[in-house]
């Protein structure tokens, strides 16, 4: 099954991919690599997910907030890719940063939601490595970013 398929299957829709908002670029291909800048956590309606994981949000909460970093990434993709997803190999990694509380330990937990759907999307090929990192602020107070590396064809 293409990656187009599996994602009509899912019944889920991608959002626009935003342009960089600093000095930097969304992506950039080397070689057979595709680097995804982070993608911050923005809901259905465009508005930002707020908030530190532990006080105020939960880990459920966090774990959606990932889920949409994680469609945003593959937006990213697709348009990097001139509209065609066939070109992805493999996600090599993801890189996690939750917005959370000192004591908050259940970082892994929250970055599943951005792994869970790159794997439900990609199957076998989105399998990939990954860090889950706590930070005391995120850009413009959002409660996840997640960026990405993947494996051209």
């Amino acid at each position: 099954m293409s990656f187009e398929k599996k994602i009509k299957e899912l019944g889920l829709a991608l959002p626009e991919a935003k342009a960089p908002v600093g000095n930097y670029v969304a992506t950039k291909i080397t070689d057979k690599l595709l680097f995804i800048s982070g993608q911050i956590s923005i809901d259905e309606n465009g508005g930002l997910i707020k908030g530190k994981i532990g006080k105020d949000l939960d880990t459920e909460a966090g774990y959606n907030a990932a889920k949409r970093c994680a469609l945003s990434i593959v937006s990213q993709v697709k348009k990097a890719c001139d509209g065609d997803l066939s070109k992805i190999k493999s996600c090599i990694k993801l890189t996690g940063f939750v917005n959370s509380t000192e004591d908050f330990t259940d970082q892994p937990k929250v970055l599943n939601g951005a792994s869970d759907l790159i794997a439900s999307i990609f199957g076998d090929a989105g399998m990939h490595t990954r860090a889950a990192v706590s930070t005391n602020s995120l850009p413009l107070g959002v409660s996840v970013e997640v960026d990405a590396i993947f494996e051209l064809k």
